[in-house]
Order: C-alpha cells, then structure tokens, then sequence
C-alpha cells in the first residue's frame, strides 16, 4: 500500500513527525481507557513504523529481529 502510494520514497523526517503523532494519540487513548481508540492507535503507529523503515531500505521485520538479537539474552524484569 505505501509503496503504491511512493510513501517509501516520501520524507524520513515528516513520517518521524507522523510517527510522533500517532505515538501520542496511542498515550491519549491509555489515559483515557479508550480500548477501540488504543486499538487503532497501535495500529496507525505500526504504519508509520513501516513506511519508515522503508524509507531507510529496511524491513520492520529487519528492524524487529534485530532488536530481538539485541535483548533475546536479557534477564531483567520490567518493573
């Protein structure tokens, strides 16, 4: 779909700003306990995630295995 639209080839720092955007939206809807708004915020931000790993030449999958080799060793907890 982005592709499609020549989003892969848009600007890397407008979709960072998009990117900030739909972060924000997705801290609304927890405050707000709004699960459908959360939802589709996940959503929209995993969009602009993609779109801007494109944008670099990566891959979210890329992106998600090698932040997965980063912290697959990790033990701590989160608190």
């Amino acid at each position: 779909w982005s592709k499609d639209k020549n989003l892969d080839k848009g600007n890397p720092d407008r979709q960072a700003l998009k990117f900030y955007e739909e972060a924000g939206e997705v801290g609304a809807a927890l405050s707000r306990n709004k699960l459908d708004d959360l939802k589709d915020g996940i959503g929209d931000t995993v969009v602009t995630l993609i779109i801007l790993a494109q944008q670099h030449g990566m891959t979210l999958e890329e992106c998600l295995q090698y932040a997965y080799e980063e912290i697959k060793g990790r033990t701590g907890k989160t608190i």
